[in-house]
């Protein structure tokens, strides 16, 4: 399975536990699994990876996000889908060392697909206003 279907099924899942306020349920991995009939290991480790780094590095990623939003602009105000989108490129972005410019494009065309007309542009301003923080387009020079 290609990495882009495997980021659409991670989006998903992280989706769905953003929805059910399940972050810190592992089990629901293997649900997820057993409802989508994923049988490729490689997908199940990075599933559960995924689910496991964004739950151990929620602080940074939410104040990350948080510290980007425009005045008046709360987590809570950004739509899960987005919120999830958000989270999947900056967790693979910072502690998996994907080029920012191929996570923001997978999670940009993913926001095409499941979310409303205006998120591609909100996202991809959110990401590129933490590359800056972060000093990650420096890095990929």
């Amino acid at each position: 399975m290609q990495r882009s279907a495997m980021r659409e099924l991670a989006f998903k899942l992280i989706y769905g536990l953003e929805v059910q306020k399940e972050n810190g349920n592992f089990e629901q991995v293997d649900i997820f699994v057993e409802s989508n009939d994923i049988t490729d290991e490689k997908v199940i480790a990075y599933l559960r990876e995924m689910q496991k780094g964004l739950l151990e590095n929620t602080s940074e990623i939410n104040s990350l996000i948080e510290n980007n939003l425009k005045e008046n602009w709360s987590l809570t105000r950004v739509s899960k889908i987005n919120l999830s989108l958000i989270k999947i490129a900056i967790y693979e972005m910072l502690y998996q060392g994907l080029p920012y410019k191929v996570a923001i494009n997978e999670v940009v065309e993913l926001a095409k697909k499941y979310s409303d007309e205006s998120a591609p542009v909100f996202v991809n301003g959110i990401l590129a206003s933490i590359i800056k923080d972060k000093n990650l387009d420096k890095k990929d020079e």
